[in-house]
């Protein structure tokens, strides 16, 4: 079963295999391509994986480990 923690790692391991920076839409076509089958075993986590991929990139900004969104162009995410 796929925890928050897992999306939060998810995120970062797109975000590195793209280079540090990416667009929500890349992330998620990354965790879907890679943890399609993991998405599909979540209970209800499958049918809101990508709202929270969103909440989680929220966390991960108050952390400081993703740049805040003011400071990356639109739509971006990318690691600090």
């Amino acid at each position: 079963m796929i925890t928050m923690d897992d999306l939060s790692n998810m995120i970062i391991e797109a975000l590195r295999y793209y280079g540090g920076r990416a667009s929500l839409v890349e992330i998620c076509k990354y965790v879907w391509n890679n943890y399609e089958s993991e998405l599909r075993k979540s209970g209800d986590l499958f049918f809101t994986w990508q709202y929270r991929i969103r909440w989680q990139a929220t966390q991960l900004r108050k952390k400081g480990i993703l740049k805040p969104a003011d400071s990356t162009p639109k739509g971006i995410w990318e690691i600090n």
